[in-house]
């Protein structure tokens, strides 16, 4: 009687098992019925479209996965669900990259290369695409022998890995990377450099402010974080930049360099990380004075520390190349920076810590806080690499010129209007 029950109760396990895995499959075509529907019915724009049919895909994938594998339980099946909708940072979930394929006009390639290039335009998924065409039209898939899948894979958890902060974003890395493939193109850096270097200045620009927290070094280091005790308050930020970077490329499905040699790996690796360092503006009069010594002594494209100082002074220009766009596209992230400097000197007030002026929304106004920066940092960081290459001296340097004159202007503006709402309460 006992083994005939225990057959029985066994029996009833499986047939409660295989009703559980058809009512799974009931659920997804249900769902796979409903977004067909939805895809012919509701005329949804090409983008959309395509979005519906990853989706579909990937459910597809999963009931056949689903079909193949021993009839789960219903624990791991709430946990099958859960993991349609769950993100984890740095390893992604799905399989098959979902962002979909963009054809870009010819216009747009051409526009690309342009440091005009108006990034406000372009969605999420059309940046991934813009930056995906970036490595294909320069080589770099080709010189890495880059899996295409594995590259799509890194750009959207590389995407993941940015923070909405309202300045240190995604769309800040896509700036500064536009930047990067901008100055390749304008001072023909394959002339002078090797498609490796290419491959570790886009990478670098690509990589460059990952998992951004929205707070300065300064605060880490007041404030004593886990970043700055980590890193013993040196370049806190860069150098998690630098870790979360190579944790994503440890990851076998994400690691775009999976099939080079140790040797070629060791050198994009340090070249990734010096580029990344480099971008810490406390060492910019430092990494200034080394490239103006070597453009005094003669700058030599054979000389690897000659390079190497060019390519830190490269990334450096695209990071905080924004006031050599257009107007209309530059002054909107001046707006995006001052909202992140505001929440931490709000923060910092809070919490009792020092606040830097330029931070201060009782003290700064947009004109402050730009006409030093350009007049100081970027017009003779941008003339001294002009000395190098020419070409950008009407077309970046000459913009840097006219928005410090747009700037001082709108602060002789500001400071008349002061002046006659002060003149006109005194005679009230």
């Amino acid at each position: 009687n006992d083994a005939f029950q225990a057959v029985l109760t066994h029996v009833a396990e499986q047939l409660n098992r295989l009703v559980k895995v058809d009512e799974l499959k009931t659920n997804f075509n249900a769902r796979l019925t409903s977004l067909e529907k939805r895809m012919e019915l509701e005329g949804l724009k090409a983008v959309e479209i395509e979005k519906c049919k990853s989706e579909i895909s990937y459910i597809r994938d999963q009931l056949w996965n689903a079909q193949k594998k021993p009839i789960m339980t219903s624990g791991s099946c709430d946990h099958f669900f859960s993991s349609l909708s769950d993100e984890r940072k740095i390893i992604l979930k799905r399989d098959i990259p979902t962002y979909p394929k963009y054809t870009l006009s010819q216009e747009t390639v051409d526009y690309l290369k342009q440091p005009t290039f108006d990034i406000w335009h372009w969605e999420p998924n059309e940046m991934l695409s813009l930056l995906e065409h970036m490595y294909h039209e320069l080589g770099l898939v080709e010189e890495f022998n880059i899996n295409p899948i594995v590259l799509k894979r890194w750009l959207l958890c590389v995407q993941e890995n940015y923070r909405n902060n309202p300045f240190h974003n995604f769309r800040h890395c896509f700036c500064v990377t536009q930047m990067m493939y901008g100055m390749i193109h304008l001072c023909k850096l394959w002339e002078r450099m090797t498609t490796e270097d290419l491959g570790i200045l886009l990478t670098a620009a690509v990589c460059h402010d990952l998992d951004h927290p929205g707070y300065n070094n300064t605060y880490q280091i007041n404030a004593r974080t886990e970043l700055a005790i980590r890193y013993n308050d040196i370049s806190p930020l860069e150098n998690h930049h630098c870790a979360v970077a190579f944790q994503i490329l440890s990851n076998p499905e994400t690691n775009i360099f999976a099939y080079v040699d140790k040797d070629t790996f060791k050198r994009i690796r340090a070249g990734i990380t010096m580029l990344i360092l480099a971008t810490d503006m406390a060492r910019h009069a430092e990494i200034m004075e080394s490239f103006k010594e070597k453009l005094a002594a003669g700058f030599d494209d054979k000389n690897k520390e000659h390079l190497d100082t060019l390519k830190m002074v490269l990334i450096k220009c695209c990071d905080i190349s924004n006031e050599v766009r257009p107007m209309e596209v530059s002054e909107p992230w001046v707006d995006c920076l001052l909202e992140e400097y505001f929440n931490q000197s709000d923060r910092e007030k809070i919490e009792g810590l020092p606040v830097a002026p330029f931070m201060d929304r009782d003290k700064v106004t947009k004109p402050t806080a730009q006409i030093g920066f350009i007049k100081f940092v970027l017009i003779p960081m941008f003339e001294t690499v002009a000395k190098v290459f020419t070409q950008i001296d009407e077309v970046m340097v000459q913009p840097l010129k006219n928005a410090k004159d747009r700037y001082e202007e709108m602060k002789s503006i500001e400071e008349a209007q002061k002046e006659a709402k002060k003149a006109l309460s005194q005679n009230h």
